[in-house]
């Protein structure tokens, strides 16, 4: 935002000297009215997409902590007590993956359906 030169306030205050064949002055006033609509939106559009931003930054964080607090809660033992163990990032990366695919062929099952079933039937066949 440091490269922004000009806000819609500072366009709409905008003092053109005039000259004997200058531009007419209702055409660029129309030109800087229509500037300034696009500055707004473009402004609202940000700020828009950093709210965001800043909503999806948050919502990670919180699965990063739920993902953590899973996959280091103790498991229970036969004799009452909970020893504490370390989880190496190996499986609990391969469980997520295996999560993802799971939930990517459910997704393809919903989307292709039936597409996937006659390819498959035309699998077997071969």
């Amino acid at each position: 935002m440091e490269n922004i030169n000009y806000t819609p306030k500072d366009i709409l205050q905008k003092e053109f000297k005039q000259k004997m064949r200058g531009y007419d002055p209702n055409d660029v006033d129309g030109f800087l009215d229509d500037i300034i609509k696009d500055y707004e939106t473009f402004n609202k559009e940000l700020q828009s997409l950093s709210d965001e931003n800043e909503r999806l930054k948050v919502q990670v964080d919180e699965l990063n902590k739920q993902i953590a607090v899973s996959g280091s809660q103790p498991m229970p033992s036969a004799g009452g007590t909970a020893p504490t163990r370390s989880v190496p990032s190996q499986p609990m990366s391969s469980a997520t993956n295996m999560d993802i695919l799971k939930r990517l062929s459910n997704l393809e099952r919903r989307v292709f359906g039936s597409q996937l079933d006659n390819n498959t039937n035309d699998s077997h066949r071969l």
